[in-house]
């Protein structure tokens, strides 16, 4: 019977798999699994929920025989606006369309014995998903000494809509060793797919700027795979005291074929390495804290990092610094440091509250903001609540809201030299609400 219930559940992970997106953390989500997002994203040290895949295999041995699934209601709102580009008349605004997503999430835990689980879990990032509408900027305008087509334009001089849609889906299968009494460590291959699309990048779809004409924009979603590794480890110290630490490897994907002339090494797009350390206090049994720090590699990955300036040396005849080109432009995301904070108040056998906060750096620099309308991935403060109602012994639901706080981001415009003054400047604004309810059944 245990078996089928964990067959039910890597069926049902297939199911809804190709369906997850999330993001806040750069476009890596605050949280993989519903009760850790109502903790702000802490979990490496604790074995809540079954979602060692994307958290902490090596913690696995510490949950159980438990399948959960749940879904949530995530809002972004993102917005771009253009101002002091004078006569070049380039100034504009607009707000992204797409801001309702129902994201489900699955995973299961099994203890083949005491000492060893195995499981799997199946998760999404996602984020630099935008669609503004176009016809900000009017047809006599800066826009038409470097786009052939005519007007009226999008915020990037493109014509129609603009925007980008990435998804990734990671599905990852785990096995975890209590080594020793209190000593867990697992490992978890990481299969990795994504996919792609951009529409509205006209006016970089040519020569001057692009290494690779005619696979910059408006091409069908295309798409990618890779495989990484995730390695975990949990310990716990004494009754009250647990420490956790978590390490994925770069996910090398296959390149975008269809946009090889818009991301560095054409078309190269790689999950960047991340990994976290973190630590769980439980001074009495209703009483739980966690914290959590997480790095995020973003740096480490061309068509992430590279500064989008470079664009300005391959309109120079610098072709290696061009859109789609070895050391291409980029969008300028930087490596960011994560805070994960979470309290958890067990009220009776039936009622467990949690609260949490959730603090990231900011990938997008002022420098780049340009290329980041695509992309507004910069919102910081996390704020989460969440609570658990067990039904009976074995069933539990459980539910969870977060807000993250709005935040902008505003620099000079990458136009500047292309027609525009130098006063023109760009800014950028994102905030996000989610709403989630899931049920778990141990087995």
């Amino acid at each position: 019977m245990n078996r089928k219930a964990l067959l039910r559940a890597l069926l049902l992970a297939g199911i809804v798999a190709p369906s997850l997106a999330q993001a806040t953390d750069g476009y890596l989500a605050h949280a993989y699994g519903l009760k850790a997002s109502s903790m702000g994203g802490a979990g490496v040290a604790v074995a809540l929920e079954p979602f060692g895949g994307a958290v902490n295999p090596g913690a696995m041995t510490f949950l159980g025989n438990q399948w959960q699934a749940g879904v949530a209601w995530f809002s972004p709102e993102r917005t771009a606006s253009r101002s002091g580009s004078g006569p070049a008349g380039l100034d504009g605004s607009a707000t992204s369309g797409s801001k309702n997503f129902f994201i489900p999430e699955i995973g299961a835990n099994y203890l083949l014995r005491p000492d060893v689980a195995i499981g799997i879990t199946v998760y999404g990032n996602g984020g630099m998903n935008t669609d503004y509408p176009g016809g900000q900027i009017p047809a006599q305008s800066a826009c038409a000494q470097f786009n052939p087509k005519p007007g009226p334009y999008n915020l990037l001089c493109g014509n129609g809509g603009l925007g980008v849609d990435l998804t990734q889906l990671l599905v990852s299968p785990y096995v975890a060793w209590q080594f020793t009494r209190g000593h867990s460590v697992g490992v978890a291959p990481v299969l990795a797919y994504q996919s792609f699309e951009a529409t509205g990048l006209q006016a970089f779809d040519n020569p001057g700027l692009s290494s690779n004409p005619g696979s910059v924009t408006n091409h069908d979603k295309d798409s990618g795979t890779g495989l990484g590794v995730r390695i975990g480890y949990m310990g716990r110290i004494n009754e009250m005291f647990s420490i956790g630490a978590a390490w994925q490897s770069r996910i090398g994907m296959s390149a975008f074929g269809d946009y090889s002339g818009l991301f560095a090494e054409q078309g190269s797009f790689d999950i960047p390495e991340n990994y976290t350390l973190g630590f769980a206090v439980q001074p009495s049994p209703q009483w739980l804290v966690a914290v959590d720090y997480m790095h995020v590699k973003y740096g480490s990955v061309k068509s992430i990092a590279n500064p989008s300036s470079l664009i300005g040396y391959c309109f120079m005849g610098m072709r290696d610094n061009c859109l789609g080109a070895g050391d291409g432009a980029g969008f300028g995301w930087q490596d960011v440091d994560v805070w994960k904070i979470g309290v958890q108040y067990t009220l009776n056998d039936r009622w467990t509250f949690r609260a949490g906060y959730n603090h990231s750096d900011d990938p997008v620099r002022s420098a780049d903001v340009t290329f980041n309308i695509l992309a507004p991935g910069i919102v910081q403060d996390h704020y989460t609540l969440g609570a658990s109602y067990r039904i009976d012994k074995d069933s539990e639901i459980f539910g969870t809201v977060w807000y993250a706080d709005r935040n902008t981001v505003s620099g000079t415009s990458l136009l500047v030299g292309f027609g525009a003054p130098a006063t023109t400047t760009e800014t950028i604004s994102m905030k996000e609400v989610s709403v989630g309810i899931g049920y778990s059944r141990r087995f």
